[in-house]
C-alpha cells in the first residue's frame, strides 16, 4: 500500500508539472508569432527591432532568479510555482492597454513581467523535476515534460498565429497600397487589437492553473545533503562549483540556439521571399522535430544512453546542421533549421542536471543561476543573430548558433566534469 501510494503521488506530481511545463511553453512560444504581428501592427524600421521581443521576454530571467531562491525558501516549491503563475497572468494583461495605444514600449514591459513570472516557474520546477526521482534519469523526466512544453509551441503558431496573423499577407499589401496616414493608422489599430481576447484567455487560465495547484497534493521535496571533498562538505561560495558556472554558460548557448530555431524560423522564411501567411507555421516544424527528440530521450535515456553522450551527440548533431544550413537556400534551408530542433530538445534536459549535481542545500540558488542563463540566451544571442543576418545575409546569422553547438559540445565532454578551479 505505501508503494502504491509512494507511485500515486510520484505520477500525480508528474501531472501537474506537465501541466506547468504546458503552460510557460505556450506562454514561451508566443513569441514566434508577436516577432512578425508587432513589427507590422507596432510599425517597426527592422528585424534588430522586432527581436527585441525576445529580449525583453527573457530580461526578467536576468533579475528574478536569485530573488526567486528566496522566494522559494520562503514559500516552498508548491507556493513559489502558483505566486509565479499569477505574475505571468499580470504581464500577459498588460497587453489589453498596450494593444489600445499600440505601444510597443508597453508590449514589451508585459513580456518583460510575464520573464519575471516564467523565471520565477522555472527556478522551482526543474530542480523540482530533476530531484524528485534519481539525478541520473533527470533528462528522461525533463524529456516528458518538454513534451508538454514543445506540444504547447507547436500549437502556438495556429491558436495565436491563426488569430493574431490571419490572412497577414493580404493586409500588408492593402496597408502597402494606403499612403492616407490616418488610414494607415486606423489599419495597424485594429490589427493590434486582435491580440487582446487570445491574452484575457491565457491570463484567466493561468489564474486557473494556478488554482488547481493550490488545491492539489503536490508534496514538497526536499535537497539532497551536498557532496562532500576529503571528507568535508563543499559548502564554499556558489561560484566555486566549475560545473555550476558552466553549466549556466551552457544554458545560454542551449537557448540562444533554441530561440534562434525556434522563434526566429518564421521571419527567416519572410526574409528569404516565403509569404508571412506560410512562414508563420514554421515555428511549429522546429517544435515538432524537438518533440521526436524527446521522445528518443525517453526511450533510451539513462537505459542506453547516458545524459552526457545525449548532449554530445546532440550539439555534434547541431554543428552539422549549422553548416548545412550556411550552404542551402530556400525551402530546404527551411527543412535545415527545424531539423535543427532534434538536435536543440536533449540539451536542457542534460545541461540542467549536470549543473546542479551535488549541490545539496544550494540547489535553489544553483537553479536560479542556471535560470539567469536564459537572459542572455534568449534576450541577447538571438539579436546577434538578427545583427549578423541583416549585416550580411540570412544564413550567415546561422553562424551564432554554430558557436552555441560548439559551446555547449565543451560542456558534455569536459565542462561538467570539473570539480575545481
Amino acid at each position: 500500500m505505501i508503494e502504491k501510494t509512494q507511485s500515486d503521488n510520484y505520477l500525480k506530481s508528474m501531472i501537474i508539472i506537465g501541466m506547468l511545463f504546458f503552460t510557460f511553453g505556450y506562454i514561451t512560444w508566443t513569441n514566434s508569432s508577436l516577432i512578425p504581428f508587432l513589427k507590422i501592427a507596432c510599425n517597426l524600421e527592422n528585424d534588430i527591432q522586432a527581436f527585441l521581443v525576445t529580449s525583453a521576454a527573457y530580461l526578467g530571467y536576468f533579475f528574478l532568479p536569485i530573488p526567486s531562491a528566496s522566494i522559494l525558501k520562503k514559500l516552498g516549491f508548491k507556493n513559489g510555482m502558483i505566486f509565479g503563475l499569477f505574475v505571468v497572468a499580470l504581464g500577459a494583461l498588460i497587453f489589453i492597454p498596450a494593444a489600445n495605444i499600440r505601444s510597443f514600449n508597453l508590449f514589451l514591459v508585459g513580456l518583460f513581467v510575464q520573464g519575471m513570472g516564467l523565471s520565477l516557474l522555472q527556478t522551482a520546477v526543474n530542480p523540482y523535476i530533476s530531484i524528485l526521482g534519481p539525478i541520473e534519469s533527470a533528462a528522461q523526466r525533463i524529456s516528458y515534460m518538454g513534451i508538454c512544453n514543445k506540444v504547447a509551441g507547436i500549437l502556438v503558431p495556429f491558436l495565436l498565429g491563426g488569430i493574431v496573423l490571419k490572412n497577414i499577407s493580404g493586409f500588408e499589401s492593402k496597408l502597402n497600397l494606403t499612403t492616407n496616414l490616418a488610414d494607415r493608422n486606423l489599419m495597424l489599430n485594429e490589427l493590434a487589437l486582435r491580440v487582446i481576447p487570445p491574452y484575457i484567455f491565457l491570463a484567466v487560465g493561468l489564474c486557473l492553473v494556478g488554482v488547481i495547484i493550490w488545491f492539489s497534493k503536490l508534496p514538497e521535496i526536499h535537497e539532497e545533503e551536498e557532496e562532500t571533498i576529503d571528507g568535508k562538505a563543499n559548502t564554499k561560495g556558489i561560484l566555486s562549483h566549475p560545473s555550476l558556472v558552466l553549466g549556466a554558460l551552457a544554458i545560454v548557448a542551449c537557448v540562444g540556439a533554441e530561440v534562434i530555431a525556434g522563434d526566429g524560423i518564421g521571419q527567416y522564411g519572410k526574409n528569404i521571399g516565403i509569404s508571412l501567411d506560410e512562414a508563420k507555421n514554421f515555428p511549429s516544424y522546429t517544435l515538432a522535430s524537438m518533440l521526436i527528440g524527446y521522445l528518443l530521450g525517453i526511450l533510451f535515456i539513462p537505459k542506453y544512453i547516458s545524459q552526457q553522450d545525449a548532449l554530445k551527440w546532440s550539439a555534434i548533431l547541431g554543428i552539422v546542421l549549422t553548416i548545412a544550413i550556411l550552404f542551402s537556400t530556400g525551402y530546404f534551408s527551411v527543412f535545415l533549421i527545424a531539423i535543427t530542433g532534434l538536435s536543440n530538445a536533449l540539451l536542457w534536459p542534460a545541461i540542467f542536471p549536470l549543473g546542479i549535481k551535488g549541490l545539496g542545500k544550494l540547489t535553489k540558488i544553483g537553479s536560479a543561476i542556471m535560470i539567469m542563463g536564459i537572459a542572455p540566451g534568449g534576450g541577447v544571442v538571438p539579436l546577434a543573430y538578427a545583427w549578423l543576418s541583416k549585416a550580411t545575409n540570412p544564413q550567415m546569422g546561422f553562424l551564432v548558433m554554430g558557436l552555441c553547438y560548439f559551446y555547449i559540445l565543451y560542456f558534455a565532454v569536459w565542462g561538467h566534469k570539473k570539480k575545481s578551479w
